[in-house]
């Protein structure tokens, strides 16, 4: 290294991780070599040494322009439904204020035309007062009232909200049932801000390899020289039964030193000649090392002693030889290759090692072609030991098969198209011999692209359609990628939750079809609609048009559309109202040769449709983060490609089928809980500030304020702030079992229905009707100079004002106790203990002569009020009043117009008052009702919501009834 001189020439920095270009040049003897430098060369932070101990680098990008520091960068603002309704309800709160403000500044200057109350006797103005600006004055005094209602704003319900979000977020963590087990992994947030969306979900996207699948590749079935083949208990067997086997032989092919000796082969394998034999097993010999040749796969242990002597091993490899792949796929086919006696056996100095039949063969690693999404396929070219030089390609059949000029093309294709109806991933694999003179050529036009610093890519990409060109098909490969545990049950709750789900994927269009239907995507009895294979955008506009009349002319209850990437193109590219339209009358849509950047692009379409739904994500790979971050919601699953989906999501899960309770479960419970949150914040800023705006009309709007400052700062501080911030965590309106059962629930807070106009307006009439019982009920009270103490005294006006916070924050509090259906400890600490604070408070305060307050206009007022008998009437009977009108609504509501939520609590609450009764009978009598409510055991919760619920639901409270009357 000390005799090391070299120079590094390399791109501008640039935020693409997977994009580098450069060339070291050495000087060596006076002579300059020059070697190319790719993203291969490039380490990024956080890798990792595996194979090797150590290495020497140097750093070519440092501080704020390397490729990590170059990515830091702040995504999109994602603002939930609540936040923006939040936004609507303080403008107009805004408006409120400011036309309160203004009424009373004219009003006191209408009333002040009279001389009498311009300048009373008791009152007069000064000189300076006389000869100022009316307009000032008027603006003085606009400003003034301004100050008296701004607590009209709730400036604390930020506060409270944000408080809630980041407290709540810790209950999707804690969650057991999101915990998985066997990955050791549990439920993320990495936003916050979001919790309430979850409860708002329209649309879900979902990507379908390694979310809705396990991505553990196992390889299935493989189609050589036109010859198919598939793995039954570790041996590969060709399809069919061979003519000349006797009865109960199950023609195979082991190994292939077991393919040599075998006398159960088909007969139009072998049955021809020696020379057909040995051409077979060459073919399979060649198939087997373009396979174990022609990947990325890393091993971390090697021991190869004795692999490979054997018959088809399909445990072997695994056991002794552990590999380590960027794709899931390469992994599995060189484990196949192993079991059948090809065993890829480690890389060392640029020569690769395989070994066939027990016998090592080097083979010198020359060039890798890699994988990009543009071509979809690798290759790699090698020198075998007999000195050919050999090029192995794979990838999908659309980018093979056009490029072969030999080999069984038609029997391929019509066994790929097969392997992806079963819904297996299908790679083709291929091979090209070079001429001394044809690699010269390559090798020449490889070092040239490689080597410059400008267009490299282009002239990589036109390298690489010269040489991957003029191959000879081997066969191909099938390997099975199982779906998760509850993929087909979560789908299906989500298409009755009203949710609909799209399926984007990079797979080719048979097989995600298949898996579409496998995990009930797609239904047998759907009407499925195509369009695929577009070339232009008039043909793609006609086949638009038909697939509109067919959704109008069948009489099918459900539609499927089936979209390729180069279709959804042309779609959206002049036909996207069309296209729209389509998607919206179909109950599922799956996309398939999908680019990720075409993933994004259809979320966006969705998103910015005049029904502006709410969208949610889920992705478990890097291709699907400009999708997970497009959406309103991204959930990134936590799988085998990596961490990327998880790091960019909003939500990171470990399984597909969580997705369930988190949005019917903890979804519903943070819309719910935040929704009554932003509502009860108005109400009770309303029942605050309107008696100040009522009380002005009898103080001839001089601006006195009806409550004292210490009031006014710890109303929203301490006297109301802890039983509704309690409320928005730990509420649940209904059991979390009945929501998870019963989907359709979801449907009663779709559309962000509890904070709808009308809704808004309903809290913010029952505000003001309760800030006129608290001001008028207070007013009649002690209006008529009627003494109501003992000693003939008569209450001031600090004794009124005290009178009416006294019955308002009474009355306040117990609304959100009567909103509250899920009472714990916590629950009762707040709610009472807040009514108890202020009332300890208020004497505390009014009791005592503070020597640093320059007011003591609170001085022995409050104990004064309560030592009178006719103010603890008047402060019952007007809190009665006001939460009476409350609940008769609420009852007549739930007898006459119930929701599915609200049938579901009478429910839920049904049964919970049968357990709780029999738990407090003796424990003879329990036991006796406890086996007769055991059969409401063989029910399971969701039977109860079948089309036949109310003839289930009769017997259950018969039989509940029958317990209780029971002596």
């Amino acid at each position: 290294m000390d005799s090391l001189i070299a120079v590094i020439e390399c791109q501008q920095p640039e935020a693409d991780l997977y994009r580098f270009m450069g060339r070291m040049i050495i000087t060596q003897q006076m002579e300059e070599i020059v070697r190319p430098l790719g993203p291969e060369s490039l380490l990024l932070r956080g890798a990792r040494l595996k194979n090797t101990k150590e290495i020497f680098g140097v750093a070519v990008y440092t501080g704020m322009e390397t490729k990590m520091a170059l990515n830091y960068k702040s995504k999109s603002q994602k603002r939930s439904a609540v936040e923006k309704s939040m936004n609507t309800f303080l403008i107009i709160y805004l408006i409120i204020l400011i036309s309160e403000a203004i009424i009373s500044t004219i009003l006191k200057y209408t009333w002040q035309a009279e001389e009498k109350w311009d300048e009373p006797w008791y009152n007069q103005k000064t000189e300076h007062q006389r000869n100022s600006s009316k307009i000032l004055r008027f603006i003085s005094d606009f400003l003034a009232f301004l100050v008296l209602y701004n607590f009209i704003i709730p400036i604390s319900l930020y506060v409270t909200v944000e408080m809630q979000k980041f407290l709540g977020s810790f209950f999707i963590g804690w969650d057991l049932d999101l915990y998985h087990e066997e990955s050791d992994q549990k439920a993320q947030v990495n936003t916050s801000d979001l919790n309430e969306e979850l409860g708002q979900v329209e649309y879900v996207f979902t990507d379908k390899t390694g979310t809705l699948t396990e991505n553990e590749m196992q390889f299935r079935e493989c189609s050589i020289n036109g010859l198919k083949y598939q793995e039954i208990n570790g041996k590969l067997v060709p399809e069919g039964p061979s003519p000349d086997s006797t009865e109960g032989e199950v023609p195979f092919l082991g190994s292939l030193s077991h393919l040599s000796n075998s006398a159960h082969l088909t007969a139009t394998s072998l049955r021809t000649s020696p020379e057909s034999e040995t051409e077979l097993i060459k073919e399979h010999d060649l198939f087997f090392k373009a396979v174990s040749l022609c990947h990325t796969v890393q091993i971390s242990n090697v021991q190869t002693d004795g692999i490979g002597d054997g018959p088809w091993q399909p445990n072997l490899a695994p056991a002794q030889l552990e590999y380590y792949a960027s794709s899931p796929d390469e992994k599995a086919l060189v484990e196949a290759a192993a079991r059948a006696g090809i065993i890829f056996v480690g890389i060392s100095e640029e020569t690769m090692e395989v070994k066939v039949l027990g016998r090592l063969e080097r083979y010198k690693l020359l060039h890798i072609l890699e994988f990009d999404s543009d071509r979809r396929r690798m290759s790699v070219i090698v020198q075998a030991p007999s000195g050919e030089k050999l090029l192995f390609a794979k990838g999908a059949e659309s980018s093979i098969l056009p490029k072969c000029i030999g080999g069984e093309i038609a029997k391929t294709r019509i066994h790929v198209d097969e392997f992806a109806l079963k819904g297996l991933r299908t790679l083709c694999i291929a091979y090209r011999q070079f001429t001394a003179k044809e690699y010269e050529d390559v090798d020449r036009r490889l070092f040239e692209a490689r080597t410059a610093l400008q267009h490299r890519e282009e002239k990589l990409a036109d390298a690489f359609q010269y040489i991957e060109k003029d191959l000879i098909l081997l066969g191909a490969t099938a390997v099975e990628d199982r779906l998760q545990d509850k993929v087909r049950e979560t789908i299906e709750a989500l298409r009755m939750a009203g949710i609909k789900v799209w399926v984007l994927t990079g797979d080719k269009h048979e097989t995600a079809v298949s898996v579409s239907l496998s995990c009930g995507h797609f239904h047998r009895t759907m009407n499925i609609l195509e369009l695929i294979n577009q070339k232009s955008d008039s043909g793609c506009a006609e086949q638009l048009r038909q697939l509109a009349r067919r959704i109008t002319e069948d009489h099918v209850i459900q539609h499927g559309l089936v979209v390729d990437g180069t279709s959804l193109s042309l779609a959206l590219r002049e036909h996207e109202k069309l296209f729209m339209e389509v998607c919206r009358n179909c109950s599922a849509v799956l996309c398939c040769r999908m680019a990720p950047l075409q993933k994004a692009k259809v979320i966006r379409l969705i998103k910015i449709s005049p029904e502006k739904p709410i969208t949610l994500a889920v992705g478990d790979g890097a291709n699907d983060v400009s999708m997970i971050q497009e959406a309103h919601v991204g959930i990134g699953i936590m799988g085998k490609e990596g961490r990327q989906a998880a790091r960019n999501s909003d939500y990171a899960i470990a399984r597909f089928k969580f997705l369930s309770k988190l949005l019917f479960v903890h979804g519903h419970f943070y819309y719910i809980r935040i929704a009554t949150l932003v509502q009860y914040f108005f109400y009770k800023n309303v029942c605050f500030i309107t008696p100040q705006f009522l009380y002005q009309f009898y103080c001839l709007f001089s601006q006195q304020t009806l409550y004292d400052s210490v009031y006014l700062t710890l109303y929203n501080i301490c006297f109301t702030s802890l039983p509704v911030l309690i409320y928005s965590l730990v509420e649940q309106h209904i059991d979390p079992h009945v929501l998870q059962s019963k989907p359709t629930l979801y449907r009663d807070i779709s559309k962000n229905g509890l904070l709808s106009i009308k809704a808004f307006l309903y809290w913010t009439v029952l505000g003001f009707s309760h800030a006129f019982i608290f001001f008028f009920g207070s007013y009649f009270l002690v209006g008529k100079d009627t003494s109501l103490l003992g000693n003939g005294q008569m209450f001031g006006n600090w004794t009124f004002g005290t009178l009416v916070f006294t019955v308002m924050v009474i009355t306040v509090t117990v609304k959100m106790a009567l909103e509250t259906h899920f009472w714990t400890w916590i629950n009762h600490l707040v709610t009472w203990g807040s009514i108890i604070f202020y009332f300890i408070f208020s004497l505390f305060y009014g009791g005592i002569l503070w020597p640093f307050l320059g007011s003591q206009n609170m001085y022995f007022v409050f104990i004064q009020l309560l030592s009178s008998g006719s103010a603890w009437f008047a402060i019952l009977l007007m809190v009665v009043t006001c939460l009476f009108i409350d609940v008769v609504k609420k009852v007549f509501d739930r007898q006459l117009h119930p929701t599915s939520t609200e049938k579901a609590q009478m429910y839920s609450n049904t049964v919970a008052l049968s357990d709780e009764f029999i738990a407090l009978q003796p424990l003879s009598r329990a036991r006796n009702q406890l086996g007769k409510l055991s059969l409401l055991k063989l029910i399971p919760v969701s039977s109860a919501w079948t089309p036949c619920a109310v003839s289930q639901e009769r017997p259950r409270v018969r039989l509940l009834e029958e317990c209780w009357s029971e002596s």
